[in-house]
C-alpha cells in the first residue's frame, strides 16, 4: 500500500479503508463501552469509525478510486493518500479520531516523500522498498500524535501506536510490507493488553484503553488485506462490556512516564468539548496550544501547512474559541456538552431536524426544530447530529432525518446518546424533507414522548412522496437508461420518469402520487427550479380543483422540485 506510486497499489488501499471502516463500525459498540479516558462518554468508538470513514469517502469521491465507478484510469497513490489525510483531518471527531487523523497525515506525508525520491537502484533496476516505507511512515506518525497531544499520556491509543511503529521498524530490516503490517498488529495487541498497568482508571473499570483497541482494529483490518489472514484480537466485552485484565496488577504507583505539569491521569471533568478547524499560519500554533493548555485538556491539535484541527475540553468554551480567534480563522466550530455529574436534572422535549436547503433551514426553525444542515453531498456525520441531540439538559429528543443515507447515521448518534442512560431519543425514518415537514407538523410537545412519536411516524408514512432532478451520468433506472442532462422522476425513492422537460416530468410524477387520492399537495422549490414549482402549483389547481396547494422555497441542492401528497 506504500510502493513506489504505481496505479496498482490503488485498489489495495481502497480495500484497506473499505475493511478498516467497516471493521470499526462492527467494533464501535464495543470500543464505545471501553471508553473511560479521559471522559467516560463513551463515544470513542463512535468517534474513530466517523474519522475513518470520512477519510475512507474523500477516497472513494476521487474519479477512478471506487472500485464501482465507471472510470478507466484511476488517480495516483500520492493522491489517495493526500486526499485520504485530508479527509480525515475534516472529518475527525473526539480526541482519538483527531489522533488518528494525524497518524494518516503523518503517513501520507512521509509516502509523498518516498514517491518524490528516486528509487534506489539493484542491478539496473529501480527498486521500491515497501515495507520500510510504512515503518518510516509509522514512525513518522507516532511522532507527530506525540507532538500533537498536550499532555501525552502512556496507556493509550499512543503507546499502543509506538509499539506497533517499533515492531515495524525490527520486522522491516529482513521482511517485506506483510511482514511489517503483520508484526506491527501483533505488537499492537500485546501493548493494548498492558495498558491498564500504565493508566490506573483503566484497571479500576477493569478495561483496556478504547482508543488503543480502536487502532488495534484498523491495524488488524491491514493484516487481513495484506496477508489474507485475519488475526486473533483482543476478546469481545463480557456481558458488562468490559475486557477483564488479568495477570497485569496496577503499580501502587503509576509508572506511567510524565512531562512536567502534567495531572493525574483521572477522568477529564470538565463541562465542554470544543472542536473547530483552524486556518492559521504554523507558528501561530505553538502559542494557540499553550493558550489552550492553560484553560483545560486532552488537548490536540493536529494539521499543518496552514490548516488544523483543534480538540480540547474546557470549562469555558468562549475562551477556547477565542483563543482560534487570537491564532487565525476557525471554523465548523462544535462545542459539545460533556455528560453531567450524576443528579443533574433534564426536563423538556427537542425534535433534531436535517435540512437540505437554506428555505428548509428556515422552515423547520420556524417550526421549534434544532436544525442540522444535510443533503445529498454535505449529509451530516454521526457527530455532528449528535452534538445537535445532546446540546443542553433536556430528556427527551426526536430526530427527524429527512433523508434515506441519513437514517442510519442518525441512528449511530442515537444509540450512543442512549447508552449513557439519562436522555430518551427517538429517530423517525423520514426519508425527504417533505415527509419531515409533515411529521413535524403534528409535534406537540405536551403529548408524551411515545404519544408525539407515534403521531408523526403515522403522518410521516402516509405521506407520498416525489422529487424531480437531472441526471449528472449515464446509468440504468426502474424507468429504463438515462443519460447526462436527462430530468428524472422520483416516486418515493425511485427512478419512475425519465424524460427531457422539468415542467411534463414534475406533471407525470404529481400526477402518479395523485392517482391514489389526497388532500393536500406541498411543493418545495429549490435552487435550480426555473419557475417549474410555480408553473406545477398552477397546474394541479386547474386540473385538481378540491386539492389544496401550498409552495415553500426550499433551497435545496439538485432537486429543482420536491413535492408530497397527503
Amino acid at each position: 500500500m506504500v510502493s513506489a506510486g504505481e496505479t496498482s497499489e490503488v485498489p489495495a488501499l481502497v480495500r484497506f479503508l473499505d475493511e478498516a471502516t467497516e471493521a470499526l463500525a462492527a467494533a464501535r459498540e464495543e470500543i464505545d463501552a471501553l471508553n473511560v479516558y479521559p471522559v467516560p462518554d463513551g463515544d470513542t468508538g463512535t468517534n474513530l469509525y466517523l474519522t475513518l470513514s470520512a477519510a475512507r469517502d474523500a477516497v472513494r469521491a476521487l474519479p477512478g478510486a471506487d472500485p464501482d465507478a465507471p472510470v478507466r484510469e484511476a488517480p495516483a497513490l500520492g493522491e489517495v493518500w493526500a486526499t485520504m489525510a485530508r479527509g480525515a483531518l475534516l472529518g475527525a471527531r473526539g480526541n482519538s479520531g483527531v489522533i488518528l487523523s494525524q497518524m494518516l497525515g503523518a503517513v501520507s506525508a512521509t509516502v509523498a516523500r518516498v514517491l518524490a525520491e528516486p528509487a534506489p537502484e539493484q542491478d539496473g533496476v529501480a527498486t521500491a522498498r515497501p515495507g520500510s516505507v510504512l515503518a518510516r511512515a509509522m514512525a513518522a506518525a507516532v511522532e507527530a500524535s506525540y507532538a500533537a497531544v498536550g499532555e501525552p499520556v502512556e496507556g493509550t491509543i499512543l503507546t499502543v501506536a509506538r509499539a506497533a511503529s517499533e515492531a515495524a521498524t525490527e520486522a522491516a530490516t529482513t521482511g517485506g510490507v506483510r511482514r511489517v503490517v503483520a508484526d506491527a498488529a501483533a505488537a499492537a495487541r500485546e501493548a493494548l493488553s498492558h495498558t491498564p498497568e500504565q493508566l490506573a482508571v483503566l484497571a479500576e473499570a477493569g478495561v483496556v484503553d478504547a482508543g488503543g483497541r480502536g487502532l488495534v482494529v484498523v491495524l488488524d483490518a491491514a493484516e487481513h488485506v495484506l496477508t489474507g489472514r485475519r488475526p486473533v484480537s483482543v476478546p469481545a466485552p463480557l456481558a458488562a462490556h468490559r475486557i477483564p485484565v488479568v495477570g497485569h496488577p496496577v503499580p501502587a504507583a503509576s509508572t506511567a512516564p510524565r512531562s512536567p505539569g502534567t495531572p493525574p491521569s483521572e477522568p477529564s471533568r470538565s463541562a465542554y468539548e470544543v472542536v473547530y478547524l483552524l486556518r492559521a499560519p504554523d507558528d501561530a500554533v505553538p502559542a494557540l496550544r499553550a493558550r489552550l493548555g492553560a484553560l483545560g485538556d486532552s488537548l490536540v491539535v493536529v494539521g499543518g501547512d496552514g490548516l488544523w484541527k483543534v480538540h480540547v475540553h474546557v470549562d469555558d468554551a468562549g475562551a477556547a474559541v477565542e483563543a482560534g480567534l487570537a491564532a487565525g480563522t476557525p471554523s465548523e466550530i462544535a462545542i459539545t456538552a460533556l455528560p453531567p455529574a450524576p443528579g443533574v436534572e433534564r426536563s423538556g422535549r427537542r425534535v433534531v431536524a436535517v435540512a437540505a436547503g437554506p428555505g428548509l433551514e428556515g422552515l423547520f426553525a420556524e417550526a421549534g426544530a434544532v436544525v442540522v444542515p444535510g443533503g445529498p453531498g454535505r449529509r451530516p456525520s454521526a457527530g455532528m447530529l449528535l452534538e445537535a441531540m445532546d446540546a443542553g439538559d433536556v430528556a427527551e429528543v426526536v430526530v427527524l432525518p429527512n433523508d434515506a443515507d441519513t437514517v442510519a447515521t442518525a441512528e449511530l448518534a442515537a444509540s450512543t446518546l442512549r447508552e449513557r442512560g439519562d436522555v430518551q431519543v427517538a429517530v423517525i425514518p423520514t426519508r425527504s424533507q417533505v415527509q419531515g415537514l409533515a411529521a413535524l407538523a403534528v409535534h406537540e410537545p405536551a403529548r408524551t414522548l411515545a404519544a408525539d412519536v407515534l403521531e408523526m411516524t403515522a403522518t410521516a408514512r402516509h405521506v407520498r412522496q416525489g422529487a424531480v432532478t437531472v441526471a449528472a451520468r449515464r446509468g440504468m433506472t426502474m424507468a429504463g437508461p438515462c443519460e447526462p442532462g436527462d430530468v428524472l422522476g422520483v416516486i418515493a425513492g425511485d427512478f419512475a420518469v425519465v424524460g427531457s422537460d422539468l415542467a411534463t416530468v414534475a406533471r407525470d410524477v404529481a400526477e402518479r402520487l395523485l392517482a391514489g387520492g389526497g388532500d393536500l399537495v406541498t411543493l418545495v422549490a429549490g435552487q435550480e427550479d426555473a419557475g417549474t414549482t410555480a408553473a406545477l402549483a398552477a397546474y394541479v389547481e386547474e386540473h385538481h380543483p378540491a386539492v389544496d396547494v401550498v409552495v415553500y422555497d426550499g433551497g435545496q441542492d439538485r432537486y429543482p422540485v420536491l413535492l408530497s401528497v397527503e
